[in-house]
């Protein structure tokens, strides 16, 4: 790895937000077959329902901010931490960090830390995701 990508450790992403509306909840309860009635009438936010809120509020993607080799980028994993609850109607406010950044077996790994706000200011979810950049 070069030094380049190491001195990403600490990089702050642009703050975004994202109103979790009824009718996104359902296309997602579809799009992954999870055909609970709460989730196709919006009435619950399914665990993860954040990779929505990524994909239509993040703007650029981090790969892209990272400078990596989008045709060497793997999805490496996804975890989610709740410490509240996020709720329809929800208008959350996502920040975003570069926590750490290592290679192993000829790979390199960004572990990309965020978290989840909402309108009352309450931290309700902390997110962490590996990416891979193939050598």
């Amino acid at each position: 790895m070069g030094t380049d990508l190491k001195e990403k450790i600490g990089m702050e992403f642009d703050e975004y937000t994202f109103k979790v509306e009824a009718g996104k909840i359902k296309e997602f309860a579809l799009a992954i077959g999870d055909l609970k009635e709460e989730y196709l009438k919006g009435e619950k936010v399914p665990p993860t329902f954040p990779t929505v809120i990524d994909f239509w509020g993040e703007g650029i993607s981090t790969s892209v901010l990272l400078g990596l080799n989008m045709k060497k980028v793997l999805h490496g994993g996804m975890e989610y931490e709740y410490i509240g609850k996020m709720n329809p109607g929800d208008e959350m406010t996502v920040t975003g960090i570069v926590e750490d950044v290592y290679t192993k077996a000829a790979m390199n790994f960004v572990i990309i830390k965020k978290e989840y706000i909402n309108q009352h200011g309450e931290t309700v979810l902390i997110s962490r995701s590996t990416t891979i950049e193939r050598h």
